[in-house]
């Protein structure tokens, strides 16, 4: 069973070490969500996982499919098989987005087969059409540049629909609930939840419980202080939503 497993990472940004020995595992097929107070490393985890450039790992490794992902270029990382649903999606003027989508299927195709010559045209269209029905989006979305004007609940649809195109094997969902109403938290959750089956882990990134009612996790981690310091099942999210971080802290302290 492919998984993805995180051996005591330690990651600093502008000299200062926001994750401070995070150990955690992942198969496919699991949903974990990690929750915690602002500040404690979580969208850290999520763009270290992803390589981005500011966040340096000194210590631990990431290992995936066999090799150590930290080694990797960020590109890399998206082919062999994980994917990043940003809280903040950025724009891109011009590309649009059954461009961007159809260039990015291609290239995961062409990385598994170099002699691929990508999806035609007609199937394509076909495919994307469907995904978007499922994400209830219009169909002319798909003519508009890539989150350029887009709302808050238009990005985090945007980001699912990647995520159906490329198909990954563990997806970090960072903050997808942030900036949605409870329409458009729902159509994006359940997208999520069509994609999710014994083929794909996911790792949802949350402050509050209510993106939890609709994306159902079997385990969830509290992070504190760079590190996990509470695991559970689903009743975990549900005690912390009434009771707050301050009895983790006491733990912690004690």
């Amino acid at each position: 069973m492919s998984h993805l497993e995180i051996k005591n990472l330690h990651v600093n940004i502008e000299g200062k070490e926001i994750l401070k020995g995070l150990s955690l595992t992942i198969n496919k097929g699991e949903v974990h969500a990690i929750m915690g107070p602002n500040g404690t490393g979580k969208s850290t985890l999520a763009y270290t996982l992803m390589g981005h450039p500011n966040y340096t790992v000194t210590e631990g490794e990431v290992i995936f499919k066999g090799q150590n992902i930290l080694e990797l270029e960020p590109d890399e990382r998206s082919r062999t098989g994980i994917f990043l649903a940003f809280q903040y999606p950025v724009a891109i003027p011009g590309v649009t987005v059954a461009n961007f989508l159809r260039s990015a299927i291609n290239a995961r195709s062409r990385a598994e087969n170099p002699e691929d010559k990508g999806m035609p045209i007609p199937e394509f269209r076909k495919f994307l059409k469907e995904h978007m029905d499922m994400l209830k989006m219009d169909h002319a979305f798909a003519g508009r540049y890539l989150n350029d004007g887009f709302s808050g609940g238009e990005k985090k649809r945007a980001e699912i629909l990647q995520m159906a195109a490329l198909r990954p094997e563990i997806a970090i969902l960072d903050e997808t609930d942030s900036g949605l109403d409870i329409d458009a938290l729902r159509i994006v959750s359940e997208g999520v939840n069509a994609l999710s089956g014994p083929d794909l882990g996911v790792l949802v990134i949350t402050h509050y419980q209510r993106l939890l009612n609709y994306i159902k996790p079997q385990f969830v981690h509290v992070m504190m202080g760079g590190r996990i310091v509470e695991s559970g099942g689903p009743d975990l999210a549900l005690h912390l939503e009434e009771h707050g971080y301050d009895w983790i802290r006491e733990k912690v302290e004690a």
